[in-house]
């Protein structure tokens, strides 16, 4: 869920043409209501102004607005209509417009701060959100002069404009890789199924599904080679538009007197600075490479002893296909067969089983019910949820989950907050409402969907999400679920996934599609042991791509060449060569909306790994721990400072041991 600055006023924007899609009629009214309402915030004798009229209704404001928008907007990422794309993709263009024209409200502005001058009586949660108000307001450039703030809302705009095509663009990539059955040999003919074929040759995408089929499974070097440079070429076209970007981030940052755009970014997230950043990576990578050395031997004498080939080298286009060959032959796990313990089916039955009975809560399949709640399904695919607390019979709120892969759809695995919980003047709750939107493997006419075990963990990762945002208690929308400090939102997701590694949960589900027979103990031992296969190689991925993303938003002026930079980047913290004609960057997502905090990932992960010890001492199902950790973190959202929070959990400060040992580099 992106996170949206306090920014009013779309109406002369709209007017004016500025898009080159229709805004929808109900996003239009809207952000027409929503403009009308903060003018009621701004009229208000001076005398009469409260916090709760100003501050706490301003957050009220914004959050109906979402409400009312959001689905529209979202749509860009799930529609197979076109023209419902194109519509949403202007609808997200508007809307955030009309934010950004919010925090250069200086009327508005000046009434808030009439406000926090009074120094009311507030409670935490309170005084938290008029300083993250006001804090909005001085990095939408409230401080600064008239000019610089003219310039600062042209920047904006065009950030807005080309972070949208930059996600369109990946979305709708065209790549496709005719390929012959004999190029294919070894790639299970379920991942094939329904794909265009031509006599022998048939016509591959580059969904996550597919290509993982061919990077896992196909025996021929040259097809993973091949497969590899193209899925690194998606998008080519966002070059041009990145390097756009990077010089208005710059742009935007220095003229609010951040020395780069990290700093800009990472003020409001728990590492604070850039610095901090470049410490965490540099204390970390001298570690990971110790272990990353080590796979890459292990790795290379396996290529060398499965091609009956001394002279073999490790390439990055082998890695996939050599870890499973390593988990098959080392460690007796055949990821096929592991697939077949985890047909969709029984995996949704399980997890849904663990969450209503670890943190007492029901799940309703209202699908059904969709049209007569005022909720679109746009697909077959989609399912709709209601979650229930049962101690207390209320409902605590919605969630989509739309699962498999489709031509235009958005092509990873994420969880969007559509709905944020909030409480209005009179009382009344609103109820989240989230979606899952995944690219799993779907099934054939002859087997059902069986998921690898990499996406199980993946399930479980969005579900994570997906939680956060429907247990959250928070009262202003601001603080509800997964809003919290950017570096800190991915650990409760990254959390749940160990519930996949541990026997006492799969055998709840992980059931042979064919006979019903339980998940072996032997198997999953097995798994457990290999778990930490490659985790140098993949940990130093990772590093790649927060380094890549650093070094981006750190360049003066945002000068890069980023093709060179990522060339450069990929050498230095992975262990291989560079290839010619590859563009990392160009369809890495994460680009918008994590831009210069891609660090993230990694940081939060110390965080989940410590949090998981409370569920590894007291037992993965145990009701108890669920309900203290759904009560400590998962409800409280960000009405609290994140560090702070994980203290009042762990009931000590973090550690990193628990990280390194998930990593097998060591630790306690």
């Amino acid at each position: 869920m992106k996170a949206r600055i306090l920014l009013l006023v779309l109406s002369a924007i709209v007017a004016a043409g500025a898009f080159a899609q229709e805004v929808p009629a109900n996003v239009a009214k809207s952000l027409k209501d929503a403009s009308a309402a903060v003018a009621k915030i701004v009229a208000l004798p001076a005398g009469q102004r409260t916090f709760e009229n100003t501050v706490a209704e301003l957050d009220r404001i914004t959050a109906k607005m979402d409400t009312e928008t959001s689905l529209t907007a979202f749509m860009q990422f799930v529609s197979t209509d076109a023209k419902e794309r194109e519509n949403s993709r202007a609808a997200d263009e508007a809307i955030q417009n009309w934010y950004i024209d919010l925090g250069k409200n200086e009327a508005l502005y000046k009434v808030l701060k009439s406000v926090a001058d009074k120094k009311p009586k507030l409670d935490p949660v309170q005084q938290r959100l008029m300083d993250f108000t006001l804090r909005d307001y001085r990095r939408s450039g409230m401080d600064l002069s008239k000019e610089k703030r003219d310039r600062l809302k042209e920047i904006e705009i065009e950030l807005t404009k080309l972070s949208i095509e930059f996600d369109t663009n990946i979305a709708e990539d065209a790549t496709r890789l005719p390929l012959t059955s004999a190029e294919l040999k070894g790639v299970p003919p379920e991942a094939l199924a329904g794909k265009p074929k031509n006599g022998d040759v048939y016509l591959l995408g580059m969904d996550g599904p597919t290509y993982g089929a061919i990077m896992d499974y196909c025996e021929v070097e040259a097809t993973r080679q091949k497969t590899q440079w193209l899925y690194r070429r998606r998008a080519v076209k966002n070059v041009q538009v990145l390097e756009k970007l990077l010089k208005l981030r710059w742009e935007q940052a220095t003229l609010l007197g951040y020395k780069n755009t990290v700093d800009y970014e990472v003020e409001v997230r728990m590492a604070k600075n850039s610095e901090t950043i470049k410490k965490f990576y540099d204390d970390l990578l001298p570690v990971v490479r110790k272990k990353a050395l080590a796979d890459f031997a292990e790795f290379e004498a396996a290529k060398k002893e499965f091609t009956k080939d001394s002279d073999a080298k490790f390439m990055p286009w082998d890695y996939s296909f050599t870890k499973n060959y390593l988990m098959r032959t080392k460690y007796a796990v055949d990821s096929q067969k592991v697939s077949e313990y985890f047909p969709m089916e029984r995996v949704m039955e399980g997890l849904f089983g663990i969450i209503q009975s670890l943190y007492g809560v029901e799940m309703r399949d209202v699908t059904s019910k969709a049209k007569e709640l005022g909720l679109p399904i746009w697909h077959e695919d989609v399912k709709l949820y209601e979650f229930y607390d049962k101690a207390s019979g209320k409902l605590l709120g919605r969630l989509y989950t739309d699962l498999y892969p489709r031509d235009n759809k958005y092509n990873h695995a994420a969880c969007w907050g559509l709905q944020a919980r909030r409480v209005l003047a009179d009382g009344t709750v609103v109820p989240p409402l989230a979606a899952l939107v995944c690219n799993f493997t779907k099934g054939t006419a002859e087997k059902p969907s069986l998921l690898p075990h990499d996406e199980v963990e993946t399930f479980f990762h969005e579900f994570g999400h997906g939680l956060h945002n429907l247990f959250t208690t928070a009262n202003y929308a601001r603080f509800a679920g997964t809003a919290v400090a950017r570096d800190f939102v991915e650990a409760p997701s990254q959390m749940f996934e160990n519930w996949v590694w541990r026997p006492e949960a799969l055998k709840t589900f992980a059931k042979h599609y064919k006979t019903d027979e339980v998940i072996p103990d032997s198997l999953i031992a097995s798994m457990k042991a290999a778990r930490t296969l490659g985790s140098g190689i993949e940990t130093e991925g990772q590093l790649f791509l927060g380094n890549m993303d650093y070094a981006f938003h750190t360049a003066p002026g945002g000068n890069v060449d980023t093709t060179k930079v990522a060339g450069e980047v990929y050498e230095k913290f992975t262990l291989y060569k560079n290839v010619p004609g590859t563009f990392f960057q160009a369809a890495f997502g994460h680009l918008t909306g994590y831009q210069g905090a891609y660090y993230g990932y990694m940081w939060s992960l110390v965080y989940a790994q410590d949090m998981f010890q409370r569920f590894d001492e007291l037992g993965v199902l145990d009701p108890k721990a669920g309900a203290y950790y759904r009560d400590k973190v998962l409800a409280r959202g960000g009405t609290m400072d994140e560090m702070e929070m994980l203290r009042d959990y762990l009931g000590r400060d973090p550690k990193m041991d628990a990280f390194l040992k998930h990593l097998g580099l060591g630790g306690g």
